[in-house]
């Protein structure tokens, strides 16, 4: 693969979203319309202590995504109430079609004590073609289980031959670089698949070989076919020390598979790296694919997680 990079398309800062959030658009996640393209993201806004919650906010971008439409002020999808698994924040939101109805699984998180937080999957329904969607319920579909014991989130979902399929992660353990520091946490890319949505039938193995070492972080997967194989696209880091510069910061990774079952890890084909200079030349992470036409697109975010937006490649042709 080679994809070609069309630079930073939206930057957060530059707008006013939900809540008066100012900074942050993760995980972008896209829904084709007939004449643009719709961009889901996480942003973040200070509660009254200081600390971050996250929100569901969109752009609307023209075919070339280049030109913004619209930008989302209103409330996307609520955060859930005391106690739920959503209570803090949403991050990230896969928007989907599935049949005449528009589907988001969502991965709320909620602060914890002796670690910084637990995630799980929740479903929503939109009823107004995508601007806004109700929670089926408010628990999560998919979470903690005897051996994903946590942080089970990121979830990605797709039909194929009459079922949903349906990628994400889950923590495997937390860890401390050292005896005063906070605990970082271990998460892998898993698989599980459902005939309605809602219920959901795990896989139960990690399904993406590490190449860092076994404490390797896996995070986003996203799939598109070509050719008759499917492509996985993917972040991954080291455990610790991610957040102090480019050596163990997020890159993108690739797998490919043939039967959706079995993957083959080769993040030498993958076709994209960090820039030399700018926006994106200390991490790539949170990739999404999207199909428009004939031309496959890649969103993702750089630089500290997207705290100032994200941008877009498109695959070359062979």
């Amino acid at each position: 693969m080679k994809w070609r990079k069309l630079g930073k398309i939206f930057d957060p800062t530059e707008h006013r979203l939900v809540n008066d959030c100012r900074e942050f658009a993760q995980s972008p996640q896209t829904l084709v319309l007939s004449d643009r393209v719709r961009v889901y993201f996480s942003t973040r806004q200070r509660d009254a202590v200081g600390k971050y919650l996250s929100h569901v906010a969109y752009v609307e971008l023209t075919r070339d995504l280049r030109t913004i439409i619209e930008v989302s002020t209103h409330p996307v999808i609520p955060l859930g109430g005391l106690g739920c698994f959503d209570e803090h924040g949403i991050f990230p939101a896969h928007v989907l079609r599935d049949g005449s109805r528009i589907v988001a699984y969502t991965t709320g998180w909620n602060r914890k004590v002796a670690v910084s937080a637990d995630a799980a999957i929740g479903h929503c329904v939109s009823h107004d073609g995508g601007r806004t969607f109700e929670k089926v319920g408010t628990g999560p579909v998919l979470g903690a289980s005897l051996h994903e014991p946590f942080l089970v989130g990121d979830a990605f979902v797709q039909r194929h031959g009459g079922r949903l399929h349906m990628w994400y992660i889950h923590g495997l353990r937390w860890l401390r670089e050292r005896p005063d520091a906070a605990p970082d946490r271990v998460y892998k890319i898993a698989h599980a698949t459902s005939e309605d949505g809602l219920e959901w039938e795990r896989e139960g193995r990690q399904i993406i070989a590490d190449v860092l070492d076994a404490d390797e972080c896996q995070a986003l997967p996203t799939l598109f076919e070509a050719d008759g194989v499917h492509h996985m696209l993917f972040c991954y880091r080291r455990a610790h020390g991610f957040r102090r510069g480019s050596g163990g910061a997020y890159r993108l990774g690739h797998a490919f598979s043939k039967n959706l079952v079995d993957w083959v890890r080769d993040d030498a084909s993958v076709g994209i790296d960090v820039s030399e200079d700018g926006w994106d030349a200390q991490m790539l992470c949170y990739p999404h694919t999207f199909r428009w036409g004939d031309d496959v697109f890649l969103l993702y975010n750089g630089n500290e997680f997207g705290r100032f937006g994200f941008g877009a490649a498109v695959l070359e042709h062979a």
